[in-house]
C-alpha cells in the first residue's frame, strides 16, 4: 500500500526510496470501516487524512437534522477539515468512511516537524491544496451555473466512474438534493 503514496508523491516532487521511508515514518496507517467516523462535530480536527483504498466524506449536519455532503475523498485525495486542522479549532464537519478503507493519517505536529525536516514535502503540499482550491471554484461555480438537474448530468458525464460507485444518496446529498429528485432525474434520462 504505501506504493500508491510514493507513485503520488512522485507526481509533484523528485524523492528517492531512503527520503520516502523516512517521510512515511511521519504517517500511521490504518484501517477504517464502512460508516465508521474519523472526525465528528465538536471534536478538534488533529489530523490529515490521504486514501490508499476506499472513500470518504466530509459532511455537516445542517438545522434540519439533514447530512449535506461537502466533499469526497477517493484512492490519493487528501480530507481533512482545513480551518479546524490549521487552527487547532473544533470542527463543524464529520469525516466518516462511505467504504472500508486504508488510509495514511498524519497529526498537526507531525505534519510541521515533516515540513521542517523535508521542504520539498512543502511543494507537495502546495500542489495539493492549489489542486483542491481549484476544484472546490469549479463546484462553487457549477451550484451557481447550473441547474440541479443539470449540475448531476455535468458531474455523471465528467466522473461516471465515481457516480456508479458511490451510493445515490450521498450523491444527492453531495448535490444539495434529495435521494428522490436524483431518481426523477435519473429516470427522466431513461425515458
Amino acid at each position: 500500500m504505501s506504493e500508491i503514496f510514493k507513485k503520488h508523491l512522485e507526481k509533484f516532487i523528485e524523492i528517492n526510496e531512503s527520503e520516502f521511508l523516512d517521510i512515511l515514518a511521519f504517517f500511521q496507517a490504518i484501517k477504517v470501516r464502512k460508516k465508521e467516523n474519523l472526525l465528528v462535530e465538536g471534536q478538534i480536527c488533529k489530523s490529515h487524512y490521504f486514501v490508499l483504498n476506499g472513500c470518504l466524506r466530509k459532511f455537516f449536519v445542517n438545522e434540519k437534522g439533514i447530512e449535506q455532503t461537502t466533499e469526497f475523498a477517493i484512492e490519493n485525495w487528501w480530507i481533512t477539515d482545513n480551518i479546524a486542522f490549521e487552527n487547532k479549532l473544533t470542527s463543524e464537519f464529520y469525516i466518516q468512511a462511505v467504504e472500508n478503507s486504508e488510509i495514511l493519517v498524519i497529526d498537526y505536529l507531525s505534519q510541521q516537524k515533516l515540513l521542517i525536516e523535508f521542504p520539498k514535502m512543502e511543494r507537495y503540499f502546495r500542489f495539493i491544496y492549489q489542486r483542491a482550491y481549484g476544484a472546490s471554484q469549479m463546484r462553487i461555480k457549477y451550484l451557481y451555473s447550473f441547474s440541479k438537474e443539470d449540475f448531476y448530468h455535468q458531474l455523471n458525464s465528467k466522473y461516471p466512474e465515481f457516480v456508479q460507485r458511490i451510493p445515490q444518496y450521498l450523491i444527492a446529498s453531495f448535490l444539495g438534493f434529495t435521494p428522490e429528485y436524483l431518481s426523477e432525474i435519473r429516470n427522466k434520462k431513461r425515458s
